[in-house]
């Protein structure tokens, strides 16, 4: 992927997505809650095919990297409210099928370390 910084919809949507991978497992409600972002961040249609390609032509091992990537992405352009919103969609996505994973903890551990949302 080029080094360009992706807009903050678009790299919250690429955290979710991993997020949603790292556990290697499907459930409907982490689905149900990536659309509900969609729909509240994209008052229009958006084509997330692009998107979607980059996000799954990713091996495993690069996913948290990207992830970090994403991470700054997100913060460079989030306001402190909708960093708190999304670490909030992020912990309703790993815990969506009522099992935190050690993978799943991990990048919400990345979340919460690099945005620090107590300190504000």
């Amino acid at each position: 992927m080029p080094n360009s910084r992706l807009n903050k919809t678009i790299a919250g949507y690429h955290l979710l997505m991993i997020l949603s991978a790292v556990d290697f497992r499907f459930n409907a409600h982490e689905d149900t809650v990536i659309r509900e972002y969609l729909v509240q961040e994209f008052p229009f249609h958006v084509n997330l095919d692009r998107e979607m390609e980059i996000i799954s032509n990713l091996r495993p091992e690069e996913w948290q990297d990207h992830f970090l990537k994403m991470m700054d992405d997100f913060y460079d352009d989030a306001t402190e409210e909708e960093r708190n919103k999304l670490l909030r969609i992020a912990l309703e996505i790993t815990s969506a099928d009522n099992v935190i994973t050690k993978e799943e903890n991990h990048y919400l551990n990345l979340l919460f370390e690099h945005w620090k949302p107590d300190e504000a």
